[in-house]
């Protein structure tokens, strides 16, 4: 019961946060001069994004394990949708589409019934294996390498890596939704710090061409942030110690950079010369994941090697 507080109070300090975040960019917004104007836009962006992500947040810790799972399943398949409409296909590829939507159905069913072992190896493993078939039958040779492998980029990242989020409330049915809370928390903390951090002082930019929101002073700052927090949050809202929460935070410090500049290269990559698609979809469901996708596989078995209730 006093996880469940802890929790609770937690989701509550996280909307009333938001809440006055809000409150003060609709304060703000008639003040903004002309040049900030591209800034304040970028913010009010991420400020629904953490919206979204608290939204998540109460459909995967407040309720019982199966609603947190099909919330983390639809967001899975609408991100691999947007995923999917970046990509330059051709009409024959399609069908590539269908065979890994369906894929997401069988990845949860197996988190469903608990099936660790084909949980853990039907997209790295079998769907690598088998998907590539459906494109080989009568639909030639040409840019078969390009198109089998763009599904199977996207299938790992947006549902083999997020539907570990989805796994904890199972493995762990007494700890899970505090462990979901502890990740999903210092992953959005991570970026946050990130974000401000490279705003107002960062110089050198990681990648410039993708993300001109990213340099390594925010990755410095964020790395620190995050560490320390996790280093409080770990016995609020988790079974593991202070000195296991510090090295957690290292980690998704690390992993949520790396999700990050991951997925804003691949837009990039996969959106070069399409400026209006690019301006749409930075209100996307990607935004929600980028850094999830890495942040969540990691640290799910990081603490299933070193603590037993997973």
């Amino acid at each position: 019961m006093n996880m469940l507080n802890n929790l609770q109070w937690t989701m509550i300090v996280i909307f009333v946060v938001l809440a006055a975040i809000h409150l003060i960019c609709v304060v703000l917004k008639p003040k903004v001069p002309g040049p900030g104007g591209e800034t304040y836009l970028a913010f009010s962006q991420r400020l629904r994004t953490w919206w979204g992500m608290w939204l998540i947040l109460c459909l995967a810790t407040l309720f019982n394990p199966v609603v947190s799972l099909l919330a983390v399943m639809l967001l899975s398949f609408f991100a691999l949708k947007e995923y999917f409409s970046m990509i330059r296909s051709r009409k024959s590829e399609r069908r590539l589409f269908l065979w890994a939507y369906l894929a997401i159905l069988v990845q949860f069913y197996w988190i469903l019934i608990e099936w660790y072992g084909m949980f853990i190896v039907l997209i790295p493993v079998y769907v690598f294996l088998f998907l590539p078939l459906p494109r080989m039958i009568n639909k030639g040779t040409a840019g078969f390498l390009r198109s089998v492998s763009r599904v199977q980029w996207g299938l790992m990242l947006m549902v083999f890596g997020l539907s570990h989020l989805a796994y904890f409330p199972f493995a762990t049915p007494q700890y899970g939704a505090g462990l979901v809370l502890f990740l999903v928390v210092l992953t959005q903390l991570n970026d946050i710090v990130h974000y401000a951090a490279s705003s107002y002082f960062g110089k050198r930019k990681v990648v410039p061409t993708a993300n001109p929101f990213m340099t390594w002073e925010g990755f410095a700052c964020s790395l620190v942030v995050t560490s320390l927090a996790a280093y409080f949050l770990a016995p609020f809202l988790t079974p593991l110690g202070s000195s296991f929460g510090l090295f957690a935070g290292m980690l998704i410090g690390l992993g949520g950079f790396i999700g990050s500049t991951t997925i804003s290269v691949l837009k990039r990559d996969l959106l070069i010369g399409d400026d209006d698609k690019a301006q749409s979809l930075k209100k996307s469901y990607l935004s929600l994941v980028d850094s999830l996708t890495y942040t969540s596989p990691v640290f799910f078995h990081v603490t299933r090697y070193f603590f037993d209730f997973m």
